[in-house]
């Protein structure tokens, strides 16, 4: 696993020639709320880091910290991130690239930040289906491909929403 700064993570698009999703016309979206249980987000963030990523690149940009600070446990991202021997902050450093063989640590680092009322990106090099995870507790699945969609409805069946006016 690699630390980028958010310049490295815009950098890491452009030399893809993407941009973050929800800037693509055309791309299918699919909302998913959190569970309500906290236990549960083990199952999306494991589920994500082993179905979407399709063993290979991914890039986990967290863009939202802060804003639910009762519900941070900075304590416990620290230590996961120490894990890596990396001591610098989430603010100085926001992506974690992950590679094909660390769907086990990017579900690990996706359900810290679900949990800890974070919000940000999740860009797979496969660029089938990309998504935007929110600290208002839900995930945005962009599907510019329009295959996914039906999978992402199966495994999350209870949480889609598909009112749109509910995000509000």
């Amino acid at each position: 696993m690699r630390f980028y700064t958010k310049e490295e993570c815009e950098q890491w698009l452009h030399d893809r020639n993407r941009v973050k999703p929800g800037a693509v016309p055309g791309s299918d979206v699919e909302w998913v709320l959190y569970p309500k249980e906290p236990h549960k987000f083990f199952y999306v963030a494991h589920w994500i880091a082993s179905s979407l990523t399709y063993r290979r690149p991914t890039l986990l940009w967290i863009t939202e910290w802060g804003i639910w600070p009762s519900t941070e446990n900075w304590h416990l991202y620290y230590k996961l991130r120490q894990s890596y021997v990396d001591p610098r902050l989430l603010h100085e450093l926001p992506g974690h690239l992950f590679l094909e063989h660390e769907s086990e640590d990017l579900a690990s680092f996706l359900q810290v930040a679900m949990l800890n009322g974070w919000g940000g990106y999740i860009l797979t090099e496969a660029d089938y289906v990309n998504a935007f995870f929110s600290h208002d507790e839900y995930i945005d699945f962009y599907d510019q491909h329009r295959n996914h969609v039906a999978e992402i409805r199966a495994n999350f069946a209870p949480e889609v929403q598909k009112d749109e006016t509910a995000k509000i």
